[in-house]
């Protein structure tokens, strides 16, 4: 049985489907969303937990013999840093808990490529330095502590960490107003019927459709070996605006561009080259068929 922390979220849930779509049990845990996306309707056993009681989550094993972990539960900060920090931490240091106390074979836990930030090489891959930089969220500089806190966390356990550099996902369950990456806002935008402010061609960046992400975390999960501890998730490939506008074009819409971009240098992304010779993974989606996709799901759903 495998565990998937925030597994209704739009990461979790993707990667619990990929799970169950690669043979594997998989119980996920949930604490403000209820709702089972239709693609995971009993498919999964469904747990609601908050993280952060020590006491509910060393529970699960009382109902579940749990195999692997993949901790994506998180929180968005509102109000005092602190008190997100508190949240998160405890979260993740519960997640450590269970899974030094229960001896499971592999814990694989979010980062993000926001890790990188600071560095001028690209693409990004895990050899690189990671800069020090100020960064521009709280969950971001979260995120790079989560790093070696887990790696020191599991040292001598055998318990394998997976530090997951996640990239720049989006597609079905995001937040259509994201804060976090103008692709759902601007979808969301144009599938009402508006014009949202133009974008410069040439932009772009780094860009994975959520189930090639959920795919990725679930081998890695799952492969019989892995040979590092810290791989990035994501497409393996930047896109344009003009590539985005393309394909929202053959989808049946119309988005505005200004020619050129806005800044210098090579638009940043992940290189996936680690994760695809250790597990097979390549992306299914293109940004066209990304795109068709995410238009046909928000047909039924409102995110």
């Amino acid at each position: 049985m495998i565990l998937v922390t925030g597994g209704l979220g739009m990461i979790g849930a993707h990667t619990a489907r990929a799970l169950v779509e690669l043979g594997h049990e998989v119980v996920v845990t949930s604490h403000r969303r209820a709702e089972v996306p239709s693609f995971l309707a009993g498919r999964v056993a469904v747990e609601s937990l908050d993280v952060t009681d020590r006491a509910a989550f060393l529970a699960l094993a009382d109902r579940y013999a749990v195999t692997e972990i993949v901790h994506l539960a998180g929180s968005i900060p509102a109000g005092s840093p602190v008190d997100f920090f508190r949240t998160d931490l405890a979260g993740l240091l519960n997640a450590l808990d269970a899974a030094r106390t229960w001896g499971v074979r592999r814990f694989a836990v979010a980062s993000s490529l926001g890790v990188y930030l600071g560095q001028g090489e690209i693409p990004w891959h895990e050899g690189l330095a990671l800069p020090t930089a100020e960064l521009p969220h709280l969950i971001i500089a979260y995120k790079k502590a989560v790093e070696p806190l887990t790696t020191h966390s599991l040292q001598g356990t055998g318990v394998q960490p997976v530090v997951l550099r996640i990239g720049t996902i989006w597609g079905p369950l995001v937040d259509p107003e994201s804060q976090f990456f103008y692709f759902p806002p601007y979808l969301s935008a144009v599938l009402r019927g508006e014009s949202p402010q133009p974008l410069s061609a040439d932009d772009g960046g780094d860009s994975c459709y959520a189930p090639d992400a959920g795919r990725a975390i679930a081998l890695l999960t799952t492969a019989p070996t892995l040979r590092y501890d810290t791989y990035n998730v994501s497409s393996g490939r930047p896109y344009t605006n003009r590539e985005f506008a393309e394909a929202l074009a053959a989808a049946g819409y119309h988005l505005d561009l200004i020619p050129g971009r806005t800044s210098p240098g090579d638009n940043p992304y992940l290189d996936i080259t680690r994760l695809t010779e250790d597990t097979g993974f390549t992306p299914a989606y293109d940004l066209t068929k990304a795109v068709a996709d995410y238009v046909a799901w928000r047909t039924d759903n409102a995110r």
